[in-house]
């Protein structure tokens, strides 16, 4: 008997309902988005971001070593694998995730790459770079740490693909769609996003020793990771955001192709995700790059504005 056939629907009800909270309280973009999907979409995308969520979680927490990080990873896949072989869980999250996956065909093998993406962070193996800082006393403590890089933008590709283009492949698969193009456009939406993240991003990542922007753009503009981990500057880094915010613009192309390709009661959601992210972009490279005096955002305004013009675009 499958997960799903078991599922007392009271249980199921409450799992989305624990899954939209996660989304409304953390998916500060995706989440304005998603109001204007039919309902029964809207759960299905919030659960897939709460289960996300959980994984960056798992990833980003700092106060646990790399490799206990990884192993509750694997665990929380594990769960996820029994919880779509029938198996009970408690988590409300899995419960919700199982009956999305079924309910919408939506490849394991895309799931399992979200979790996938997010050991990706988790290199230990990555260069050690060591730096000196104030002990107690006044006496002077040498910390080494381990810095994450990307050779090439290449590489920085295929780590966007799995935290973000992976996300695009599910979600189309809950808009609905025919046309197999559909799927590279959604790849190409994810890098979009990614991009945009990581130029946003930037200076919070550094202070946890990832550095995202490929080591020969930085090299082109006489750049090491070391310095950006060290203490990144808009002066420094300005030339090589822009380089990256140039290329995000040119995935932002696929992106405004790719809603026409889904079906019509998701686009107005999906126009709506692409305004925003692009919008985004468009407001921090309007700033000139300086994502370090402020976190750039948009208001609620400017995007419950962006989600009201997808619903007229779709009415009209």
């Amino acid at each position: 008997m499958s997960a799903e056939k078991k599922q007392h629907p009271l249980q199921l009800s409450t799992a989305y309902a624990v899954c939209r909270h996660i989304t409304r309280s953390q998916a500060k973009n995706f989440y304005y988005a998603f109001l204007v999907l039919p309902r029964r979409k809207r759960n299905a995308l919030c659960a897939v971001y709460a289960f996300m969520r959980h994984a960056d979680d798992i990833s980003d927490d700092e106060a646990i070593p790399v490799l206990v990080r990884r192993e509750k990873l694997s665990t929380l896949l594990d769960n996820f694998h029994r919880a779509i072989a029938g198996e009970p869980t408690d988590d409300p999250v899995l419960i919700a995730l199982a009956h999305t996956q079924k309910t919408y065909e939506v490849p394991m093998e895309w799931l399992d790459k979200l979790v996938f993406g997010t050991m990706m962070d988790l290199h230990d193996d990555t260069p050690a770079v060591t730096e000196s800082v104030a002990a107690e006393g006044g006496s002077t403590a040498v910390l080494t740490k381990r810095i994450l890089t990307f050779p090439t933008f290449d590489d920085l590709y295929a780590y966007c693909y799995h935290v973000a283009s992976v996300v695009g492949l599910v979600c189309i698969k809950i808009f609905g769609y025919r046309d197999p193009k559909a799927e590279k456009l959604a790849e190409r939406t994810g890098i979009a996003f990614q991009l945009t993240n990581i130029i946003r991003d930037v200076k919070e990542d550094a202070a946890m020793s990832r550095v995202y922007l490929p080591e020969r753009d930085l090299q082109t503009f006489g750049i090491t990771p070391e310095a950006v981990a060290a203490w990144p500057t808009l002066e420094q880094l300005q030339p090589v955001l822009q380089l990256e915010g140039e290329r995000a613009m040119g995935y932002y192309q696929s992106a405004q192709e790719l809603v026409g390709l889904i079906d019509d009661d998701s686009q107005p959601a999906l126009w709506a995700l692409v305004e925003i992210y692009r919008q985004l972009m468009e407001k921090i490279a309007a700033k000139k790059y300086d994502v370090f005096t402020d976190r750039v955002r948009l208001t609620t305004g400017e995007k419950l504005k962006i989600v009201a013009k997808g619903l007229v675009r779709r009415l009209s």
